[in-house]
């Protein structure tokens, strides 16, 4: 399901979030250690809830919510397969943001993690590419009937 890089986008209509973590497990399933996962959308697209089906098609344990005021949780694995590494970059760049979102990325050491975690980023578009040589980009648009349309690319970094 995951495209190559530079390959068509897959696009998917959620119409539940019972589809739109059904979507994410269908991805987590496909993920390895070293994978970047970066998550765009507004409030309430669904990106948590897809976060919460990767963990599910990558075996990790625990309950996964919103890393908000944590900024980032590790999910452990519950056999041989990779940890996932939760990571919500909203809150990133202080109130007035007049704080380096990279440098504060920085300071999580993500990249120590990759070796052994998939690492999803909320809100990371923009900010989180640089932690691997491709990232996985899920876009979520919420339509007005509450239906998720997920655009689904692997990007890799120039």
């Amino acid at each position: 399901m995951i495209p190559a890089p530079g390959a068509d986008a897959v696009v998917a209509e959620l119409p539940t979030v019972a589809d739109t973590e059904s979507f994410g497990e269908t991805v987590g399933r496909e993920l390895v250690a070293g994978d970047v996962v970066l998550l765009a959308g507004p409030l309430g697209a669904g990106k948590t809830a897809l976060v919460r089906g990767l963990a599910r098609g990558l075996g990790v344990t625990g309950t996964v919510a919103s890393p908000t005021f944590v900024i980032a949780r590790e999910h452990p694995s519950a056999g041989d397969g990779p940890a996932l590494v939760h990571v919500d970059a909203y809150r990133l760049g202080g109130p007035d943001g007049d704080v380096d979102v990279a440098a504060e990325l920085d300071d999580l050491d993500l990249d120590t993690e990759l070796d052994r975690a998939v690492v999803a980023v909320e809100w990371g578009v923009g900010v989180a590419e640089r932690l691997a040589g491709s990232a996985v980009t899920i876009a979520l648009e919420r339509r007005d009937d509450d239906t998720r349309v997920a655009t689904l690319r692997r990007t890799a970094r120039p």
